[in-house]
């Protein structure tokens, strides 16, 4: 028999299969260099858990829970988040690819993206409130009817972003990020 409920675990160097994990619930664990791509994340719930080094490419991460999860040097490449579970939803990203990534309609307040690879992911209707983009990459990141409220973005590069279309209030850009603003207005701005 299996556990489906794991606690204070280190967890090196496994390869799950794509529905090995679907059902479990890890709390206080820590996952090295472990490999998700391509898992079924269906019913898994994270509790205070921490990831290093680990592939989520194509992992289908429908109905997850992410309560209190930190990943470090994590691949997240083409990984729709809008289905996780948004129940206490608290995670953090430091030194993640998330290219091509999905956050449509998620609320992610208060999250931090810090040193984060974000090429063209969608944050289409996504809650962006108080978020932290901590020297990102954003080229060709779609802000859609975001709500960006107090949203931190003065160290990020590349983005695009349509007042009219997305709410900014009290949100941070550095003079140089005021381009991203501009944009298709076609000012040209001069360093």
């Amino acid at each position: 028999m299996t556990e489906n409920y794991i606690v204070g675990r280190e967890i090196n160097g496994t390869v799950y299969q794509p529905e090995e994990i679907m059902y479990k619930d890890f709390e206080r664990c820590n996952f090295t260099d472990c490999d998700f791509a391509d898992c079924n994340f269906t019913g898994v719930g994270f509790i205070d858990c921490t990831f290093t080094d680990c592939s989520f490419n194509e992992a289908k991460i429908n109905y997850v829970a992410f309560r209190g999860a930190l990943f470090t040097r994590c691949d997240f490449k083409n990984v729709n988040f809008s289905m996780v579970d948004p129940l206490l939803f608290d995670i953090e990203f430091r030194d993640c690819t998330l290219d091509y990534a999905k956050f449509y309609t998620l609320k992610i307040k208060g999250t931090t993206f810090t040193d984060c690879s974000l090429i063209a992911v969608d944050f289409m209707n996504t809650d962006l409130t108080e978020v932290q983009f901590d020297n990102c990459n954003l080229h060709k990141s779609v802000f859609i009817d975001a709500i960006a409220n107090k949203a931190d973005f003065t160290t990020s590069y590349n983005f695009s972003i349509d007042p009219e279309r997305n709410k900014l209030k009290k949100a941070r850009f550095s003079q140089a990020g005021l381009k991203g603003l501009l944009e298709k207005y076609e000012i040209v701005v001069i360093d």
